[in-house]
């Protein structure tokens, strides 16, 4: 198999390559996004061949000429072989903290001194082509870029700087650029652009070269597939892959960009007791998609589970995966208002005997300006609350508190009506799981040995009288019944849920009727548990109320779809479905794919920052006590209900547009509603 074939999609279109590579242009590309040609838009080197033709003008002797053609050459091979100078711009970025840091040991006279040599950042240019009698590529002088010798620099921590490479005359097109950091720190590079045309396009750390010694490869910002890399980059281009796939071993620097895969065995912390041990997440038992590897060590009292981060082992992703500035900062604030969210109302509940909403106002309330007083009015105060300034308590409120619905501003409790309920499951944080009604009463898919009978407690007299004169069977034909189904994804886990202390939960199905308003209505809605014994009805229906008891039985009812709703919302079509799922093909492009494939310069912009959210997720979010297990249902089983949902329904054909709208039947009248 030739080098380079073994890349996703590589061999599958090798018949299919173009006779003539692709040039990427920038000219008139929106979103800054490369536009892709079969010729370059405009002629390489403009300036180079000004030159080279006043040269010949001038001189009427017989040298050799450098020309250029529209294609694929930058200078035509020559009998005599003369230098020439290629002008780059080289666009970097330091590390804020290594600046301050790099100034206070200047000021302190601490900083290592190091020989003349030993300085700056060594560039080579590589060529597309070979040496004839070589057959190695062809390599330009090393050029070296020298940190203070910068022709720009903007406020945005940028810095230009511009290298001189020398070239023969038959060097040909640059085709990639090796960088070498002999600094004592990383820095950022962003961009190389030769003579204004060849644009390299780095986005990347670039390590000291005391740390990591294999040189870094970029290539130019123009598109091969592997049959068609030049003959000059073939070895570059397994190279670059080589590095980023690593040997599968050892601890994961944070320096470190290596792409590989491991399950989740980092969630708990067997080390603090059983109460902290979480089951490995990935293989047979608990089917869940791959994570990148960080290589911390076991755990000292459970061999298959890894150990937790902590200050000497820091959470891993390799180095390009982190968050930019700017990323990073708005992350920042949103992390600090939600801890601050939490903790506030901690903080409330500790000075007072309140903790728990006593009516649906309490709830309303988190989105209103509110003192402490009125919470301390809610029970005995433990603690004078009233001691705090009055302005301090009025900035707490006012930037703590949640933005409130726009729906609020007309009606307070309309969350409570029925039109409202049913609008949100189109509208609301969840339009994934409603579906069309196909079968009367649903069935459910589990086990009947041990989850009871699959037939549901519905009937169709729940349901006839609020069918506009319908029959089941016609408003079944004429596509009017939908169901939001939660029955086989919480059913198996709600002995262990309920077991646990302030958790009650219900499998529930509802049924929706689409009225001749095409507006969604609720008429019926069932709660289940698991079964006890043949005797004792695990099932119950409830419709929609006729008197004061039945209307608080229904809102409760309600409420279970709603906790199921979010839960399946958060556990399976956020986290598992955009974030979980993601992560190993995002392994496997950085792994398979050269930078310049051109199935890896689209996918590209829509893998940034994701691994890094994933890890900050399992250090945060998804691991044991976290934010997920303490504010959802499941508590601690959330992530074995998120494989249950991976093991049972998901399909990577079925996920996408139209595929997963034409699945569920979903109709198009729903998108008014939306």
């Amino acid at each position: 198999m030739a080098a380079g074939s073994r890349e996703i999609l590589g061999k599958l279109t090798a018949s299919k390559c173009p006779s003539e590579p692709l040039y990427p242009s920038f000219l008139g590309s929106p979103f800054g996004r490369p536009q892709f040609y079969c010729r370059p838009p405009f002629p390489l080197f403009p300036s180079m061949l000004l030159q080279r033709k006043m040269q010949v003008k001038t001189k009427m002797v017989s040298r050799p000429v450098a020309t250029l053609t529209t294609e694929v050459a930058l200078v035509k091979a020559n009998p005599v072989e003369i230098p020439l100078k290629l002008t780059a711009i080289v666009t970097v970025r330091k590390n804020k903290m290594e600046n301050m840091k790099e100034i206070m040991l200047n000021l302190l006279d601490g900083y290592p001194k190091l020989s003349q040599r030993d300085k700056g950042v060594v560039l080579q240019l590589v060529s597309n082509d070979l040496y004839p009698d070589k057959m190695s590529s062809k390599l330009s002088k090393e050029a070296t870029l020298d940190w203070s010798k910068s022709l720009l620099k903007t406020g945005d921590e940028k810095t230009t700087y511009k290298v001189e490479f020398m070239v023969d005359s038959n060097f040909g097109v640059p085709g990639a650029i090796t960088v070498s950091n002999r600094y004592q720190e990383e820095f950022f590079l962003e961009s190389i652009i030769i003579e204004g045309t060849v644009l390299f396009v780095c986005n990347s750390w670039v390590q000291p070269e005391k740390d990591h010694p294999q040189k870094r490869i970029f290539f130019s910002n123009k598109v091969f597939l592997p049959c068609e890399t030049p003959e000059g980059l073939k070895k570059l281009r397994e190279e670059e892959l080589r590095q980023l796939r690593g040997d599968g071993a050892g601890l994961r620097k944070l320096s470190d960009r290596i792409y590989d895969y491991d399950a989740y065995n980092d969630l708990g912390d067997p080390d603090k007791g059983p109460e902290h041990e979480r089951p490995t997440l990935g293989g047979p038992e608990n089917p869940h998609p791959r994570r990148c590897r960080t290589g911390r060590p076991p755990a000292s009292s459970d061999k298959n589970a890894e150990s937790p981060v902590s200050v000497s082992m820091p959470m891993y992703v390799p180095r390009d995966e982190s968050l930019g500035e700017l990323k990073r900062s708005a992350f920042s604030l949103g992390k600090l208002k939600g801890i601050a969210r939490n903790v506030i109302p901690s903080l409330i509940t500790t000075v007072s005997d309140y903790s728990v909403f006593e009516e649906f106002s309490d709830i309303s309330d988190l989105y209103k300006e509110k003192s402490p007083e009125k919470m301390s009015r809610k029970g005995t105060t433990k603690f004078p609350l009233t001691k705090v300034p009055n302005t301090f308590q009025e900035f707490v409120e006012e930037f703590f508190k949640f933005d409130p619905p726009k729906i609020n501003s007309r009606d307070v409790s309309c969350c409570l009506r029925d039109d409202e309920f049913s609008r949100l499951t189109l509208a609301g944080i969840n339009p994934l799981s409603i579906e069309r009604l196909k079968v009367f009463p649903p069935r459910s898919r589990l086990d009947p040995s041990v989850y009871g009978p699959p037939d549901s407690a519905l009937k169709e007299e729940h349901i006839v009288g609020r069918l506009n004169g319908m029959s089941v069977l016609q408003a079944l034909e004429q596509n009017k019944l939908f169901i939001l189904d939660y029955h086989d994804a919480y059913l198996p886990f709600l002995d262990r849920i309920n077991a646990l202390e302030g958790r009650k939960a219900h499998a529930t199905r509802t049924i929706f009727f689409l009225t001749p308003m095409e507006t969604l209505k609720p008429i019926a809605i069932e709660l289940s548990l698991c079964p006890v014994d043949p005797n004792t009805p695990s099932k119950q229906v409830l419709t929609p109320p006729v008197d004061a008891t039945t209307n608080w039985l229904w809102q409760l009812a309600k409420a279970h779809v709603c906790s199921n709703d979010a839960g399946v919302h958060q556990l399976v079509h956020h986290w598992l479905h955009v974030h979980a799922c993601l992560e190993p093909f995002i392994i496997a492009a950085h792994r398979r794919l050269s930078t310049m494939h051109p199935v890896f310069k689209l996918l590209d912009p829509h893998m940034r920052y994701t691994l890094k959210i994933n890890a900050q997720a399992r250090e945060t979010l998804i691991n044991a006590e976290g934010v997920i297990e303490t504010d959802f249902t499941p508590a601690k089983y959330c992530m074995l209900l998120s494989c249950a949902a991976y093991r049972d329904w998901w399909r990577f054909d079925m996920e996408g547009l139209p595929a997963d709208l034409i699945r569920r039947s979903v109709p198009k009248v729903f998108f008014n509603v939306i």
